[in-house]
């Protein structure tokens, strides 16, 4: 495998890890609160529907994305009143809004389009392109560098670098501002934190509105940019592999991109066999490398990975002493 074809490949480990980074860090968002969501998936593909049919309609990518990130927050209420209102199973939630936007997404997107399911291709500015940054052609022939930045870098959507900036952007949250320490407090022992006067249900409800707004850019992404448009079931289990990367990441921002980016370059990989083929020196079948993904996410969760610990209070519903 040359140089080239290897940028090539972490080009494309960058697209399709950006729709995991932002899940991984909405549920991360979600998790240290105590909130646990496993329905991450449901959130993105609900936005999805909307950001690809909205996009459809208005001709505008920017318009689709609010459409998403709004289908998405409206998911996460639902989630937060079953949660945190009514104390319920936050599992058997989670599980109710993968369900639910299954069958939804379909119904409606049929309803608009009748193309089973689907949106027509977005073409346009109903499409987030790719950008191309300063000094490309300057930088293009140095060794190592140039294709490096022409390649990895440069070329990404505005959603891609957007969610790069997510990354330090939730560690200063976390770990540098007030709201940060109050959220991961009330993960680990909410009745500390209500005993100090501060709200446990209102910190549970803002982590599940970020968690929304991330999931809902994570499912735009992906109907506006990484595709051209909505197809049914087009998550295709990315918000479970994201729960998994959380867990790998241990509940970490940084961690959170690095496991990511491993489980983005392993599809990357899927979509490229004789790359692989030449390195193992043998056919590897299509089904296998498909899987790949899947398999790490099975490893991670079945503990191959190291001891991970969630916030103690995660999964369950806090009831206010009197």
């Amino acid at each position: 495998m040359d140089y080239d074809t290897l940028m090539q490949i972490l080009a494309s480990t960058v697209r399709l890890g950006t729709p995991l980074l932002l899940a991984c860090l909405a549920g991360l968002f979600s998790e240290r609160s105590g909130i646990f969501d496993i329905g991450l998936e449901g959130k993105m593909l609900a936005a999805a529907m909307a950001a690809g049919s909205v996009a459809a309609l208005s001709g505008s990518a920017w318009i689709g994305l609010l459409a998403g990130i709004g289908t998405s927050l409206l998911f996460a209420a639902l989630h937060g009143v079953a949660s945190i209102t009514f104390r319920g199973n936050q599992l058997i939630s989670g599980v109710a809004l993968n369900f639910l936007a299954s069958g939804l997404t379909v119904l409606v997107a049929q309803a608009l389009f009748g193309q089973g399911g689907r949106t027509p291709p977005l073409e346009g500015a109903a499409r987030f392109n790719p950008i191309t940054l300063p000094f490309i052609d300057a930088v293009r022939d140095v060794p190592l560098i140039g294709p490096l930045y022409a390649e990895v870098i440069s070329g990404h959507s505005i959603l891609v670098y957007a969610a790069m900036a997510c990354v330090p952007l939730s560690w200063w949250v976390l770990y540098r501002t007030r709201f940060g320490l109050r959220l991961r407090a009330v993960g680990e022992n909410p009745a500390a934190v209500d005993t100090a006067g501060v709200s446990v249900v209102g910190l549970r409800y803002a982590a599940v509105a970020i968690t929304g707004v991330l999931c809902g850019i994570a499912g735009a992404y992906m109907a506006t940019a990484l595709q051209a448009g909505f197809g049914r079931e087009m998550t295709a289990g990315r918000g479970y592999i994201a729960l998994a990367a959380l867990i790998f990441a241990k509940w970490r921002p940084w961690q959170a991109l690095g496991a990511t980016m491993l489980f983005g370059f392993f599809q990357a990989l899927a979509l490229r066999p004789d790359v692989v083929e030449s390195v193992v020196g043998r056919k590897v079948p299509v089904s296998m490398l498909d899987a790949l993904p899947y398999i790490l996410t099975v490893l991670v969760l079945a503990g191959f990975v190291g001891k991970a610990i969630p916030p103690r209070a995660g999964g369950e519903p806090y009831v206010k002493e009197r």
